[in-house]
């Protein structure tokens, strides 16, 4: 057992060792690569589960709209038992196993948030919960560090991921899109004009603040005119009962029968799809943005960023 745990580090051992001789040219970063991968075997493992759990929520993400249970829930049981079975025979404190279960807990209470808040689904919260235990926590303070750190990553590579997911949508969908753009546009340009107002102010009187601060309160109201006219233009579609699957936000309270379904940010749930299914009902149903890949690229970019504070990444 004891080998098998440490099997990453002794790989990648053997890889260095020979790569010492077969790739001269290449030593600098190499050395580089190898160190920072062999200071970190016991976490070889976890990010490797993690990526392959990703890899599959964002297949399940674009052919689904949805992210199964067992990928969420078999990354938090392995993460979890990966990190127990570490500590029994290679950790006298257990504090390997305790900090993970710990980044599990504080993902968990993030992953709520940003559920409630509705910038997440509910397969994509269950998917950052797992993720909470593969990050190298070693004190109290890499909490803080690491885990809010990972998650205003995950959050920035979100916002880049889905502006540019979002300006494909808008060309394909370009006739409605321009139409609801210009629609919202004359609807708020009252605002538009409050905002060049604040813009200019900004640049003649506030000298302590950067000039291009300026720009930021046009570009504001520009995004949220953008933002409404992607979800009225690409993001509802009227759904018949029997293509909708549970999670599906509801644009709008529906009646069926005596009954009355209300939009909750929990989303459908089987009983009223069965119910919507009876009465035979089209619901318009608002959709997001497949999130999944943002995780990807968050754990990347976690992972080079975290090779450059131990000085040992080779770019």
């Amino acid at each position: 057992m004891i080998l098998l745990l440490k099997l990453p580090g002794l790989l990648l051992g053997y890889i260095y060792s020979h790569a010492l001789f077969a790739l001269p040219d290449l030593l600098p970063n190499i050395n580089k690569c190898a160190c920072f991968l062999l200071l970190m075997y016991e976490y070889i493992f976890l990010y490797a589960l993690a990526i392959l759990a990703i890899i599959f929520a964002i297949v399940q993400d674009f052919r689904f709209r949805e992210i199964s249970n067992w990928v969420t829930f078999s990354l938090i049981s392995f993460v979890l038992s990966y990190r127990l079975a570490y500590s029994l025979f290679l950790d006298d404190n257990f504090s390997f196993f305790l900090f993970g279960l710990g980044g599990v807990i504080l993902f968990v209470i993030f992953g709520y948030a940003l559920y409630y808040g509705r910038v997440f689904a509910g397969g994509d919260a269950k998917l950052l919960f797992g993720l909470g235990g593969i990050l190298p926590y070693n004190s109290l303070t890499d909490y803080l560090i690491y885990g809010i750190g990972f998650v205003a990553l995950l959050l920035l590579a979100g916002v880049a991921y889905t502006l540019i997911y979002t300006i494909f949508l808008a060309a394909r969908n370009w006739k409605t899109f321009s139409k609801n753009f210009t629609l919202n546009f004359n609807r708020y340009r009252g605002w538009f004009f409050v905002s060049l107002v604040i813009g200019l102010f900004v640049l003649l009187f506030a000298n302590w603040m950067p000039k291009w601060y300026s720009l930021l309160f046009p570009l504001l109201f520009l995004v949220l005119v953008y933002a409404r006219s992607i979800e009225n233009s690409c993001m509802i579609k009227l759904v018949s009962a029997d293509k909708l699957t549970e999670g599906d936000w509801l644009v709008h309270d529906v009646k069926a029968g005596k009954k009355t379904i209300y939009k909750t940010v929990h989303g459908l749930s089987y009983s009223e799809i069965v119910l919507l299914r009876k009465y035979g009902k089209k619901v318009l149903i608002k959709s997001g943005v497949p999130f999944a890949p943002a995780f990807l690229f968050a754990l990347l970019l976690f992972l080079l960023f975290y090779a450059k504070i131990l000085r040992y990444s080779p770019f």
